[in-house]
C-alpha cells in the first residue's frame, strides 16, 4: 500500500470559480491531476487530501465535486480547509459519501493498513503577519482539537502503526517557532504532516524536518498538479 498526498483541489463543477484566474498554470488543473493520479494509484492505495476541496457552498452543490472523485482508485482521506463552506456536519457529510473510499476526519482518526492519520484543519499561528486575538481563539481552539484527535489515534495505536497528519494550515511559521501543533506532532509520534494552503508565489519549504517529524507541502499548484508519494 503507498501513501500520496495532494491539497487544495479548489474544484468547481457547480460554481463559476475558475482557477484559471490565478494563473494560467491552473488551466485545466483537475485533469492534469486526474492523469498523474490514474498513472500511479491503485485501489489498495491512498490519497491524502488536506483541505480546500470544493468552492462549493452548501453539500448538496459539493457532492458532484466528490463524485469526480469517486471515479478515481484509491481510498481518499480529506480534512477541511478554509474554504470548504459546505463541510458542516460531519455526520452529514460521512452520510453523503459517494462510496466507501471516502474517509472525512474532524478532530479524529483512522487505521488504514499500517498506519494511523489524524486530522484537522489547523488555523493561522502565532507570528504570522497580521495575527490578531481572534486568529489566538481559533489557534488555541485547533490545538484542542489535535489533543482529542491524539486520543483517538490512541485508541487505534497498539505499538506498530506509523503516524502520519493532515492539517490545512502550516503548523509552523517560516520562522520555524514551536507551536501547538508542533509540539502535538512530536509527542504523539507523528513521522510525516501533510499541508496546504499556500499558494502561488508565497514561499513556503516543500519539505521541511524538524525534530524528527518531516512536514509535507501538498498545495496542488506548488507540486506541479501531481500527488506527492509519502510513504
Amino acid at each position: 500500500m503507498n501513501v500520496y498526498a495532494i491539497s487544495d483541489l479548489h474544484l468547481s463543477t457547480t460554481s463559476d470559480k475558475p482557477m484559471n484566474v490565478f494563473g494560467g498554470n491552473w488551466e485545466g488543473h483537475f485533469e492534469k491531476i486526474k492523469t498523474d493520479w490514474l498513472a500511479n494509484v491503485n485501489d489498495d492505495d491512498v490519497v491524502l487530501i488536506s483541505g480546500d476541496i470544493s468552492w462549493a457552498m452548501k453539500l448538496e452543490d459539493a457532492l458532484p465535486d466528490l463524485q469526480q472523485l469517486a471515479t478515481l482508485p484509491g481510498k481518499k482521506v480529506f480534512i477541511r480547509g478554509n474554504h470548504d463552506y459546505w463541510w458542516n456536519g460531519i455526520s452529514r457529510i460521512r452520510a453523503a459519501a459517494p462510496d466507501d473510499s471516502f474517509i472525512f476526519l474532524q478532530t479524529g482518526a483512522v487505521k488504514i493498513g499500517e498506519y494511523i492519520f489524524i486530522g484537522s484543519r489547523g488555523w493561522t499561528c502565532p507570528g504570522s503577519p497580521d495575527y490578531t486575538e481572534q486568529d489566538n481563539k481559533l489557534y488555541l481552539r485547533e490545538g484542542e482539537r489535535f489533543r482529542l484527535a491524539f486520543l483517538e489515534a490512541e485508541k487505534l495505536y497498539t505499538g506498530n502503526e506509523r503516524k502520519i497528519a493532515l492539517i490545512h494550515y502550516p503548523p509552523f511559521t517560516l520562522k520555524n517557532e514551536d507551536t501547538l501543533f508542533t509540539k502535538a506532532f512530536e509527542e504523539n509520534g507523528v513521522e510525516k504532516v501533510v499541508f496546504g494552503h499556500i499558494h502561488g508565489a508565497a514561499y513556503f519549504p516543500l519539505k521541511t524536518e524538524r525534530n524528527g517529524v518531516e512536514y509535507i507541502l501538498a498545495a496542488c499548484d506548488k507540486v506541479a498538479f501531481k500527488l506527492v508519494k509519502i510513504c
